[in-house]
């Protein structure tokens, strides 16, 4: 028989174990129904180097979007390195991260290159998302880059467009190939360099500007595993890395405060000149350095101007100008030249609406629709940048129901999304310009997360207008006054289509064409 001192301890016992029983399977169904934590899916990975050894040997853009369609075609989560990444591979899922949640993931991450040679936390793209983002952005879209002063830059676009057909004039009349994709770099850099420095661009070496923006974009292209494993910080010191960019951004600093320091000189002579000294008068500001002198000498704004800031914004404004503008050309022309039936109708509407005229200016380009459809198909299947440049989340957030905790970094795979035969059908892979015809897809970035060239939300690229000018009036002059051929009797089908990636994603093969001079007349 028992105690009667244990029989009240077997009751206690027994309603604590019931108790604790019950508690615990009605928190497992809780729990299964609502869970705590929802990571979004991924592929298993490695100790140390996480999932780095599944995009070796691989385009990043493309085998991200393997990997998507396998672990989380909205959402997939990867370790890289010490530092946890989602990748963003469909528009629902960009839009609440570009849109639903855009202050959330507003911010960059810390990226050594962008930190050492373009003056990070002093420039427009790599800034933190703060106070101080906003106001310079806010600064750069009135200033710099609203329809106003891109417009005052048409004088600059014609006269290189003109430029460039005249060198394409004297080849075709010799018969000689020459290399577009080279001729169209040329010509940006050139633009580029008029709407930035303004009578000075004459004074800049063109050549070594554009060899240090190719330095510059192989630098901060793919993923560096000093940004991946940020606690080494003896790595890119050891690799030399480290000096790499040093040596790029003491080149490029030098470069920029001697142009800074003439242009001072020239507009001091010039107000002199005038009578008026170096404090009076209203000088016309014909361009970017010009604005921007001006924002930092005045102090107008409610933000300090440095002249850091200074140099930071004309060298994003110029690696952006040159860089993606001419990939978006060399893409277009190398599609166009694949597809003679679209090729056709292109030169065909550009003849149509320019009809009796010897100069392309940019008075009826806005009567370019088909032309339009031609450059918005191009940037769908080729945008310049394939995964739009990093964001960070800065707290806790869901994203298509899955927990996404803060400092994640995060990847729009622009490029995937803009292939995915979810918004564009089974022919999505296929250059067909017609199809923007019924689409409401457009790259402002706004309604539509289909079509995402330039990103989209408080990251947007701030350059579209200036950029697209640019890349319309020249692909219409291109197509008005030639028709072109592949040398040695190569086939359109077999032209090689093959990309290079790095800060953009370039062919990887020189487009090379011969142009025959059309007769307007």
């Amino acid at each position: 028989m028992a105690s009667p001192l244990l029989i009240p301890f077997l009751t206690l016992l027994a309603t604590f174990v019931i108790a604790t029983t019950t508690l615990t399977l009605i928190t497992k169904l809780f729990s299964t129904k609502h869970p705590r934590h929802r990571p979004p899916p991924g592929p298993r990975r490695l100790p140390i180097i996480g999932n780095l050894h599944q995009l070796v040997s691989a385009l990043p853009h493309r085998r991200l979007r393997d990997l998507a369609h396998k672990h989380g075609p909205d959402v997939m989560h990867l370790q890289l390195g010490e530092l946890s990444h989602i990748v963003i591979s469909s528009a629902e899922a960009a839009r609440e991260v570009m849109k639903t949640h855009d202050v959330v993931f507003a911010s960059r991450p810390s990226i050594l290159g962008a930190d050492i040679v373009v003056y990070a936390g002093k420039d427009l793209a790599f800034t933190p998302y703060n106070d101080f983002y906003r106001k310079l952005r806010k600064t750069c879209v009135v200033e710099l880059l609203g329809a106003h002063r891109v417009r005052s830059f048409r004088p600059i676009r014609e006269k290189e467009a003109a430029a460039l057909v005249d060198s394409l004039s004297r080849s075709a009349a010799k018969g000689e190939t020459v290399d577009v994709g080279k001729a169209l770099f040329q010509l940006t850099s050139r633009a580029t360099r008029g709407s930035a420095f303004g009578k000075l661009a004459g004074d800049v070496d063109g050549e070594v500007f554009f060899k240090m923006v190719e330095r510059i974009a192989d630098v901060l292209g793919g993923f560096r595993v000093s940004d991946l494993f940020p606690s080494l910080t003896w790595l890119p010191v050891v690799t030399g890395f480290k000096s790499q960019l040093m040596e790029i951004h003491r080149e490029l600093d030098r470069m920029l405060d001697e142009m800074i320091s003439e242009y001072k000189e020239r507009r001091a002579a010039a107000f002199a000149a005038a009578g008026k000294g170096v404090g009076g008068g209203v000088v016309e500001t014909e361009d970017l350095l010009d604005v921007l002198l001006n924002l930092n000498e005045s102090q107008s704004l409610d933000f300090s101007l440095t002249l850091e800031n200074v140099k930071a914004v004309t060298l994003e404004i110029f690696l952006a100008g040159v860089e993606t503008s001419a990939t978006a050309m060399d893409w277009t022309m190398a599609e166009l030249v694949r597809d003679p039936r679209v090729m056709r109708i292109a030169q065909e509407e550009v003849r149509r609406v320019y009809r009796g005229k010897h100069v392309v200016d940019e008075s009826s380009v806005y009567e370019l629709e088909y032309l339009d459809m031609v450059i918005q198909e191009s940037l769908r299947l080729h945008p310049p940048l394939p995964l739009l440049l990093p964001r960070e989340s800065t707290e806790q957030v869901q994203v298509m129901g899955y927990d996404i905790p803060p400092k994640t970094k995060v990847i729009v795979n622009g490029w995937a999304i803009g292939r995915d035969p979810r918004y564009w059908g089974a022919d999505a892979e296929k250059f067909y310009p017609e199809r923007f015809l019924k689409s409401t897809s457009n790259y402002k970035g706004t309604d539509h997360f289909d079509f995402i060239p330039f990103g989209a939300g408080r990251r947007m690229c701030p350059g579209i207008l200036y950029g697209t000018s640019v890349v319309k009036l020249t692909l219409a002059n291109l197509l008005f006054h030639f028709d072109w051929k592949l040398p040695d009797g190569s086939k359109p089908e077999d032209l090689d289509m093959t990309e290079r990636f790095g800060s953009s994603a370039r062919r990887e093969c020189n487009l090379c064409l011969i142009p025959v001079a059309y007769d307007a007349m």
